[in-house]
């Protein structure tokens, strides 16, 4: 049993990779699914979707390499975090959708509880802000919202989980019902400083405590499969949301250590060591990983969209056909124009917070074209991150001095991350290995079960690919991001 099977549970698809003794990717499986979107500024998945393509594309990966369950030492899970499901404890069977992350139906009821004066709680208690991006008020809205949902579960017959509790609960056939502490720091319920579920916060939103999962390390033992699944029963002994497990792919365990990752979203985490950093701008107070009972945190701040305004280009305007389309069309754009473009399609998280916004664009001419667009989305990526990197310089003092380790799909384009080296005015490293998130599950996983090293020799091990120096005038950069902020305060006021 010498392989790590990582689970990477993500927003539109779902990936398993399999790694080897040396943490070498062997085999990977991806599959998308659907994406519903009931109303304005709401999404949802279908849990058996969730399920499915995750069970799928584990048997097609171990099938790949040529190998059998009994290869695979143990399973690591990363997951799209804050996505909220509630199932029967009896049936397994979901109450409803899915709320996905990006959902903003909650935004009345944060804006209620912060008119009543809650939000400092929250911030001091869970290291979050009221806003609707967190798990919290997703609870509330199912059980306020779904036929007889409320009684059932004061009753103790639901069962609350964020995705990852989702998948262990099908992965062990209804046995175990547990949730790691990086994960539970984003439900807006959890006491980051206890490290426990808070019962301030569960009353707050009237959330009996009966629904929650129990709260282990991100490296533990969390139950193992059932046979039927796989061939043979596989132990689960990793678990870490995707930006906690991206941390711990790129070796950022020194304070100080910042990474960023180019997903659907984009999420820049700084490791600030054994203590909790509260934010003077709106960035979020998070668990970066848990180890051996030891809490280790981490200042971070969330961009709703990033990858996702390429699928944007893609399949809401259908100016490309595939996403490594956009750097080509973007080095082609008219160098004469300057088009800005807010991709507030789910609101603008921070350090802004405004779930009410929606996208914009501006500078638009007759000759705007694709080329411009093209430019203008992979430019937004840059700002958006500059703006937290700012924040985080704020708070911590040295976040703009340091590299920046980058990682997920966008972060393949060269163009975007010159851009980025550029707007910020800071060194960006692009590791070797890209596949940091499931790398980070597979670490944990791997090393928990003998095979993989500790700490150290696995952040000796991190390799570059390529480091991008900022190339721009330090006038053009200062002017270029002035009009990006003016864009924003237009949007906003909008």
């Amino acid at each position: 049993m010498t392989h790590i099977l990582a689970i990477d549970q993500g927003t539109t698809s779902s990936r398993a990779i399999l790694f080897d003794r040396d943490m070498t990717v062997v085999s990977a499986a991806q599959e998308e699914f659907p994406q519903h979107y009931p109303a304005s500024g709401w999404v949802e998945h279908d849990p058996a979707d969730l399920w499915a393509t995750t069970a799928a594309t584990c048997r097609a990966a171990i099938e790949r390499a040529g190998l059998h369950a009994a290869d695979v030492a143990a399973i690591g899970i990363t997951n799209q975090r804050e996505t909220t499901l509630i199932w029967d404890r009896k049936t397994g069977r979901p109450i409803h959708n899915a709320i996905v992350w990006q959902d903003r139906r909650t935004a009345d009821t944060c804006r209620t509880l912060r008119k009543a004066g809650h939000e400092a709680a929250v911030t001091q208690i869970t290291g979050l802000l009221l806003d609707p991006y967190f798990s919290g008020t997703k609870v509330k809205w199912l059980l306020d919202n779904v036929d007889g949902a409320r009684a059932r579960a004061e009753a103790g017959e639901l069962a609350f989980g964020t995705v990852d509790s989702w998948l262990i609960w099908n992965l062990t056939g209804g046995q175990v019902h547990v949730t790691d502490a990086t994960n539970a720091a984003r439900t807006m319920l959890f006491d980051i400083h206890r490290g426990e579920w808070s019962d301030q916060m569960c009353a707050m939103l009237d959330i009996p405590m009966s629904l929650l999962p129990e709260v282990r390390d991100c490296a533990a033992d969390f139950g193992t499969t059932r046979a039927d699944l796989f061939g043979r029963e596989i132990p689960i002994l990793g678990i870490a949301g995707d930006q906690q497990a991206a941390t711990i792919g790129q070796a950022c365990f020194a304070p100080g250590m910042l990474k960023s990752t180019y997903g659907t979203g984009c999420f820049a985490l700084l490791n600030t060591g054994a203590d909790p950093v509260a934010s003077d701008n709106r960035l979020l107070t998070t668990i970066a990983y848990q180890l051996d009972g030891q809490r280790t945190y981490a200042l971070e701040g969330s961009i709703f969209v990033a990858g996702a305004v390429v699928q944007w280009l893609r399949d809401g305007l259908r100016i490309i056909r595939a996403a490594n389309e956009t750097q080509a069309l973007a080095e082609t754009a008219d160098a004469g124009q300057d088009v800005v473009l807010v991709p507030a399609f789910t609101g603008l998280g921070a350090p802004y917070w405004n779930a009410e916004c929606r996208g914009a664009v501006f500078g638009l001419t007759r000759n705007s074209g694709p080329a411009e667009f093209a430019r203008a989305a992979l430019e937004s990526v840059g700002y958006q991150t500059r703006d937290l990197l700012e924040a985080m310089q704020a708070d911590w003092g040295a976040a703009g001095d340091t590299a920046l380790r980058v990682d997920g799909g966008l972060s393949a384009s060269d163009w975007a991350m010159q851009f980025l080296a550029d707007i910020t005015g800071a060194p960006v490293d692009r590791p070797k290995v890209l596949e940091t998130t499931a790398m980070g599950a597979a670490w944990l996983a791997g090393q928990r079960a003998g095979i993989y090293p500790g700490m150290q020799e696995f952040a000796q091990g991190w390799a570059l690919e390529r480091s991008f120096a900022p190339a721009m005038d330090s006038d053009q950069r200062e002017a270029r991001y002035a009009r990006w902020k003016r864009a924003v305060a237009a949007t906003m006021a909008f």
